[in-house]
C-alpha cells in the first residue's frame, strides 16, 4: 500500500490549475497521486455535442435532475463497487476533500432522482471558465448521461470555455469526446482560468436547452 499524505484542499485546486489532478490506485489505498496524462480528454461545449436522442429523452424523462443537493451522496455512489466496476479511485482521503471543496464552493454535483431515490449523478471542480468533470454513476439506464447532458448544456448557456474529460472512453466519445496534446491543454486551460463564467445554479432547465437548441439550429 502506497505512503498516504494529508492535502489540504487548497493543494488539490493548485493541481487543477497546473492541469494535474488527483487519483488513488484504489479504494481501499489510503494515498492519493497526481497525473498529467501526455494525451488529454477534453469535451467541447462552444456548443456541446449531445446526441439526438438524448437530448429528447431529457426533454421527456420524468426523472427530477437538480444541483448541489447531495454531493456526498453524489461521490458515494461514483465510489460505490458494482458487480460491474471492481474497484474504484475514490477512497476516503479523496471524498474528504471533495467534501471540503463543495463547501468551498470548488466543487459541485449533478443528480439525477426517480422520486426519492437518487438513481445517477455526477461531480466536478470549477475554475474560472473551466470545469473538470470527475466521475459520474448510474444506477438506471442513461441516467448519468442525462447528468452530463445538463452539465454541459449548462456550460455552455455559461459561457464556459473548457471541460475537462481526464482520459478518453467509449462513453463520453458519443459526446463529442477529443484527445489533445498536454501542450495544447495547458494552453486552453490557462486561457480559461483567466476568463470568469458562472455556472447557471438557479436558471430554468426549459431555458437552458431552449438556448442550447437555438444554438444547434443556427449551427446546422
Amino acid at each position: 500500500m502506497s505512503t498516504a499524505y494529508i492535502y489540504a484542499p487548497e493543494t488539490i485546486i493548485k493541481a487543477y490549475s497546473l492541469g494535474v489532478f488527483p487519483m488513488a490506485e484504489s479504494r481501499e489505498d489510503g494515498a492519493i497521486h497526481f497525473y498529467e496524462p501526455q494525451l488529454r480528454g477534453i469535451l467541447p461545449i462552444q456548443p456541446p455535442h449531445i446526441p439526438r436522442r438524448l437530448l429528447r429523452s431529457v426533454r421527456q424523462t420524468s426523472w427530477d435532475v437538480t444541483i448541489n443537493q447531495d454531493f456526498r451522496a453524489v461521490i458515494e455512489g461514483c465510489a460505490e463497487v458494482t458487480k460491474t466496476r471492481k474497484d474504484s479511485w475514490i477512497n476516503t482521503e479523496i471524498i474528504r476533500l471533495y467534501l471540503a471543496l463543495h463547501k468551498m464552493g470548488f466543487a459541485h454535483s449533478f443528480e439525477v432522482w426517480e422520486g426519492d431515490a437518487l438513481i445517477g449523478g455526477l461531480y466536478g471542480i470549477r475554475l474560472g471558465s473551466a470545469f473538470f468533470g470527475e466521475s459520474m454513476f448510474s444506477r438506471r439506464s442513461n441516467a448519468s448521461k442525462i447528468a452530463l447532458a445538463h452539465l454541459m448544456a449548462r456550460l455552455y448557456f455559461g459561457k464556459f470555455k473548457l471541460l475537462d474529460a481526464q482520459f478518453a472512453n467509449d462513453h463520453l466519445r458519443q459526446f463529442g469526446l477529443i484527445e489533445i496534446p498536454k501542450k495544447d491543454f495547458q494552453e486552453q486551460l490557462q486561457a480559461a482560468l483567466a476568463q470568469p463564467a458562472e455556472l447557471p445554479f438557479d436558471s430554468d432547465d426549459k431555458v437552458i436547452f431552449d438556448h442550447l437548441a437555438q444554438a444547434k439550429t443556427l449551427a446546422s
